[in-house]
Parts: C-alpha cells; structure tokens; sequence
C-alpha cells in the first residue's frame, strides 16, 4: 500500500466517523446541536432564502420560498449524511487497493444502500462490506424514525396555534384575545387557555431546542406563526397582571414565565444574545400610546379593570421587558409574518378582523325552513 493509498484509507475513516459522530448528535443525544460540517453547508443556502423571503414576504411567492425552505434543506441533510458515508467508504475500498476510484465508489454505494447484498464478492474487503452495510442500515433507520418525529412535534405546535385564531384573530393579537373572551362572556376559560399554553410553551422549548429545524418550520396558515401567538398569549397575560391583578389567574403568570423561558432556551440555541435579568423598569419598544389605546380597546369590549392606563404601564413594561427583546429578534432571524404589537419599532400588521355576530331573523311559526 502505497502512501496514497494509505492517506485515503485514513481519510474516508475520518469522514465516515464523522459523519456517524454528526448523525448521532444531530438525531439521537437530546442536545441542542447545529454544528457539524453538513449543517455548515447548509446555512448559506438557508441565509440566501430567509434573504429573498424576507424582501418579497409581501409578494405572493414570498410565503411559498419560506415555507418550502427548510423540508427541502431537510431532504438535502438526510442525503448529505448518506453520501458522506458512501465518499468515505469509497475512499476505504480503493486504499486497499480494491479496483479504481470509480469502481470503488459504485462498491461502496452498494454496500451502504443495498446492505451489502449487491456487492460483488472480491471487490470490497469483507469487513468494509459489513461495516458499510451495518452502518448504512443505521443511519437509514434514525433518518426513517427522525421525519416522523419532526412531523409529529409540528403538528402538536400548529394544533394549538390554529386554536388561537377563533380566539385572537389572524395574526394573533394579545387585547382581542381578552376583549373576544369578555365580549362573549367566556372569560372564566383564560386559566384552562393558560395552562394549556404554558405545557404548549414547555413542549416547543423540548422539542425545538433538540431538533432546532423545527424553528424554520413555517404553519400551515400563512398569516399564523408559532412565535406571534406565544407573543400573544403573553401579551393578554401580561395585560391581565397589569390592568386586573385580583382577577387575572396564577396561570396567568405561570405562563409568562414559562414562554419566556422558551424563548431563552430557543435564542440560546441561535445564539441570540438576551438579558437574563432584565429590570422592570427598563425601557421596550412598544410605545405607551400603542398600550393605551389597546385598553381602550379592551374597555370597548367590557372587560373590568382596577388599573387605568398609567398605573397600569409600569406593571405591563415590567412583564413585557422579559420577553420582548428575544420575541424581536426571533422575528427578524425567523422572518415571522407580520403581527400588531410584534415589530414594535416598525409599522406592522392590522388589527386582526373581527368575526361579524350574525343572528337569525324571526320567523312564523309556520314558515317552511
């Protein structure tokens, strides 16, 4: 063996170890982990979408590019590791001096996808041939096991958060989630809302920060997002602990503080920079305007309140403060759709529309329906 030979033999055992070490860490340790050579190529191609979407999200092919962005970076991954494997295989059979580059990539190639059973006897050592088999046989199992997972942990996310557009609007809003409630005399369900929520919120912390390409995964809906709606649902928390303390219910609070622990664990795997102990009476970017005229908004719709809106303000700053920096800068990464109250430094969406109250007109006793 040659020292050409030998050099490769050494190469594609490296690349084979890791691209095994890679699809490990990156499937089965529950860790957060985006590192790793494959998914190192993977971000321009990532960056050159969010890119696009971001400037044409207004134009109707900009929601599509975003929504197929990431399945199709997905896909891209799942190919990746297996050719990785067969590269380095290959590698391996033709440093053992077993027929030329092309004969030993094709030798390879079979081995790691047909588990050995199309490789003709002579060309590949027998131990290569079965730890190709072997190891290809895993790798194809975790990929098999890793899609349904993903699936799965995007659909429990999207369940809830298409329950919030009957409830809060599109996009989700936090004051029309409390003034629909008050306005149809349902507002003793906001504890059952909240706990719900702070499960959902410990859910997504689990599941988005051990597979972080569920982040990029987009709703079904294009006008919802899963980040808006928690910043919704924190919002009308928020509003409730600030304008109605004696009301509002602990699950209120417990679902702030778990939605802002979410979010910390999700910046920290995008390594977005946070305060971890922000002072209530820092400054946010929502402007007390914005703020008043949203318990306007609430009074219209009944709610009781014990608070006005200057007495009010500091308490709502206080709770916001510990989510809002994190909630703008996951936007601005994860090109969320626009969302009132979401950018609050730049114009964003409207109001979300409310459902028009349709009543049956009378009618006779005999009339024929």
């Amino acid at each position: 063996m040659g020292p050409a030979r030998a050099a490769a033999v050494a190469i594609g055992i490296v690349v084979v170890l890791g691209d095994v070490g890679d699809v490990v860490r990156a499937l089965v340790v529950p860790r957060p982990y985006t590192g790793g050579p494959i998914a190192a190529l993977l971000r321009p191609p990532r960056r050159a979408a969010l890119w696009a979407g971001r400037r044409w999200q207004r134009r109707p092919w900009g929601e599509p590019l975003l929504a197929a962005t990431e399945p199709t970076l997905l896909l891209l991954r799942l190919a990746l590791w297996l050719a990785a494997l067969v590269v380095g295989f290959s590698l391996v059979v033709w440093g053992t001096g077993h027929g030329s580059w092309q004969r030993s990539l094709v030798a390879s190639g079979s081995s790691v996808f047909t588990l050995g059973f199309a490789t003709r006897s002579g060309t590949v050592p027998a131990v290569v041939a079965f730890l190709a088999a072997a190891i290809g046989l895993v790798v194809v199992a975790l990929q098999i096991a890793y899609l349904p997972a993903l699936y799965d942990a995007v659909n429990r996310r999207e369940t809830l958060v298409t329950t919030l557009e009957s409830r809060a609007g599109t996009p989700a809003w936090g004051p029309e989630l409390l003034a629909r409630h008050h306005l149809v005399g349902i507002e003793r369900n906001l504890p059952a809302l909240y706990a719900d929520w702070e499960r959902w919120a410990a859910d997504v912390a689990e599941s988005h920060t051990a597979y972080p390409a569920l982040l990029w995964f987009r709703s079904p809906h294009p006008g919802n997002s899963w980040l808006g709606a928690l910043a919704a649902v924190m919002d009308s928390c928020a509003l409730l602990l600030a304008l109605s303390p004696s009301d509002a219910p602990p699950e209120a609070r417990l679902c702030v503080r778990m939605g802002f622990t979410c979010l910390r664990d999700v910046a920290r795997v995008l390594r977005v920079p946070f305060d971890p102990d922000p002072h209530p009476d820092d400054d946010i970017a929502l402007p007390y305007e914005w703020f008043a005229d949203a318990v306007a908004h609430l009074d219209a719709a009944g709610m009781p309140r014990e608070r006005g809106p200057e007495e009010a303000w500091p308490h709502f700053r206080g709770w916001r403060v510990n989510y809002e920096p994190i909630v703008d800068a996951l936007a601005r990464i994860l090109v969320v759709p626009p969302a009132p109250w979401l950018h609050p430094g730049v114009p964003g969406a409207p109001r979300p529309a409310r459902p028009v109250d349709r009543v049956p007109r009378a009618s006779s006793p005999g009339a024929t329906r």
